[in-house]
């Protein structure tokens, strides 16, 4: 992230649009959109300082586009929507990256249980923490093996596992991970064994994954409620009525 962030920051004109943007937008909403590329993977092609410059530039292009609506048809409800394209055309790249960082949320949560049991099972055949870790992120795929990499590859530069684990819980936003993180660290300050924190914390995920299933499962008759009455109901009230309906009407008319 760092190296496209340089690179794209030395480009002039990315590099004035990202400063007129750090000068309109207020230092929280700075922060908050580089913790929004950080849980969206720090992608190499939106670096924060070409987010910012994006941001920038749609809103202009929206501005241009409301003022020339405007100017062309003098109205209230013209400058209404001049204003709704600059908010939206700016606020573009935010739900851009909110999508994405939810979605690879959602997608370390999901792979979690399994990753944690990987572990453990690894932990209790004999291999120490790191090796365990390693042969998880070597036979996982999606966003959880990559960031266990980029632990391993932390601890590998030299940074002890409580640092390089924290790292971990910055560029995350899972409850469960941060459960489980935040009981490593604890068990390794008290000398507890790390096979009995995995063991206890995979079963805790794997009571957690079942209730989420039940609360889905519970959740569908509610969501079925909607498409079967406006979609499927009418079709059978056609079929079944409309026979009749016809009988009567040439009946009725017949008499």
């Amino acid at each position: 992230m760092w190296v496209s962030a340089r690179y794209w920051y030395g480009l002039p004109a990315i590099a004035a649009l990202a400063r007129g943007a750090r000068r309109l937008t207020p230092a929280g909403r700075v922060d908050a959109l580089e913790r929004r590329i950080l849980l969206a993977g720090a992608p190499a092609s939106m670096p924060l300082e070409r987010a910012l410059a994006l941001k920038l530039l749609l809103g202009l292009t929206g501005l241009a586009l409301g003022a020339l609506r405007f100017a062309a048809a003098p109205s209230g409800q013209n400058f209404v929507v001049g204003c709704l394209l600059v908010v939206i055309a700016y606020r573009l790249p935010d739900l851009v990256l909110s999508i994405r960082a939810d979605k690879r949320q959602k997608a370390i949560r999901r792979e979690l249980p399994d990753t944690l049991d990987q572990i453990t099972i690894s932990v209790e055949a004999g291999l120490g923490f790191e090796a365990a870790v390693a042969r998880a992120a070597r036979s996982g795929r999606g966003p959880l093996a990559e960031e266990l990499i980029r632990v391993l590859q932390d601890i590998q530069a030299g940074l002890g596992r409580p640092v390089a684990l924290r790292s971990l819980l910055d560029r995350t936003d899972v409850p469960e991970l941060k459960q489980f993180i935040g009981a490593l660290l604890q068990a390794e300050s008290y000398g507890i064994p790390v096979a009995q924190i995995l063991r206890t914390q995979a079963a805790e995920l794997r009571v957690k994954r079942r209730q989420r299933a039940e609360e889905r499962a519970m959740k569908l008759p509610v969501k079925l409620i909607f498409p079967l009455v406006f979609c499927f109901l009418p079709g059978i009230i056609i079929v079944t009525v409309a026979p009749a309906a016809i009988q009567l009407s040439r009946t009725f008319f017949a008499g």
